[in-house]
């Protein structure tokens, strides 16, 4: 697409479900319909009967993946998660949740939505999203990731119409709320970023499985609504409108600051002790650009900026020594599993959201489900 192609997105939500929600909102249903669709669980499950009729409709239409999804692909996507999946997640954790505050539009609507304070629950959803898309067969029959992103869809739809009505909101200046703009741009963090990310910190990545990686959120821009001819077909294409769209978006904002805050915050409670406080800005920094952790206020560690980086070069050598030390693999493997557990207790203690993981998953990686 041409710059003011792109810059067009900036206008345009989610007509499909933006219809839904204006319905809902005007016949009083919202808070019914929500409850019944809290009971999909998986993909070939009958869609309610008694639901409205505009949402069935949406439903039904938005139940298939695109003609071109390449099941072949989606599978090598899983097999790569499967064994690098925990990286994905730190990654995710540590860089591209930050990288979305470093957009000064989305993280303002996240500030009118509430969530200011409630990182958790953000990075529960994220982290929800993720593992439904890498299960076995998230498309098709068997899986249950299209219900969790058909709900994302309603959310995103309703998140648009409050917001937009908001005497906060200058629609002029900031365009929709959520707009495609905003939904491509999240995508290409959660792909491309991701892939940058682990090989910033020293994971070995193949041109094939990012590839694979970047079709299997390819497939699910187009179940989220964003439009297909705004998605690069290839990952080249993608790092490059990354760097045109996404990065050059980047800069500044109280609300970035105040988001990346919470954020931090909560990755110290995950941390055992004050000792190791420093070790989550010493991360987030490894990851993301110095020039947005600089923008967002991260603070600087010295010490930990020295431990983490030994650690990247650590992780280099034993992902080089991966497939010849089986040693090097117990490490890697139980360093993963550790993250994992910690995450799913402490992100779920005491809070409203919880996270399923798949059985293949916790199968691989040796850990519960919340």
């Amino acid at each position: 697409m041409d710059e003011r192609a792109l810059e067009a997105l900036k206008y345009q939500g989610d007509p499909p479900a933006d219809a839904v929600i204006a319905e809902l909102v005007a016949t009083g249903e919202i808070s019914r319909v929500n409850t019944l669709l809290a009971e999909l669980r998986a993909n070939d499950e009958p869609i309610p009967e008694h639901l409205p009729p505009l949402v069935r409709e949406f439903l039904i239409a938005t139940d298939n993946p695109p003609p071109w999804t390449d099941l072949t692909r989606v599978s090598r996507a899983q097999e790569f998660f499967l064994d690098d999946g925990m990286h994905v997640a730190s990654v995710l954790s540590f860089g591209a949740m930050v990288n979305c505050y470093a957009q000064p539009r989305p993280s303002k609507v996240l500030t009118l939505t509430h969530r200011l304070n409630q990182p958790h629950r953000r990075l529960s959803e994220t982290a929800q999203f993720v593992l439904s898309m890498m299960a076995p067969k998230p498309f098709t029959s068997g899986g249950s990731f299209v219900p969790v992103i058909q709900k994302t869809r309603l959310i995103h739809a309703a998140v648009r119409y409050f917001i937009a009505r908001s005497p906060e909101w200058d629609h002029e200046r900031d365009g929709v709320p959520i707009c495609q703009q905003d939904l491509l741009g999240a995508l290409l963090i959660f792909s491309v970023q991701v892939i940058i990310g682990m090989r910033r910190i020293g994971i070995s990545v193949t041109e094939q499985e990012a590839e694979d990686y970047y079709h299997v959120w390819r497939v699910a821009g187009h179940l989220l609504g964003i439009r297909t001819e705004a998605m690069p077909e290839t990952l080249a294409e993608a790092e490059q409108l990354n760097a045109t769209l996404v990065e050059a978006s980047y800069g500044p904002s109280a609300e970035g600051v105040e988001l990346t805050a919470s954020l931090i915050e909560l990755y110290r409670k995950l941390m055992p002790g004050k000792a190791f406080d420093g070790v989550v800005p010493a991360m987030v920094r490894q990851v993301v650009n110095p020039e947005v952790a600089d923008w967002l206020r991260v603070p600087k560690q010295r010490g930990w900026g020295r431990v983490v980086g030994f650690g990247v070069r650590v992780m280099r050598r034993l992902e080089r020594a991966e497939d010849e030390s089986e040693v090097a693999r117990r490490v890697l493997d139980r360093a993963a599993r550790l993250l994992l557990s910690v995450n799913v207790r402490q992100l779920t203690d005491g809070q409203s959201t919880s996270l399923t993981i798949p059985a293949e998953l916790r199968e691989k990686w040796g850990a519960g489900s919340g």
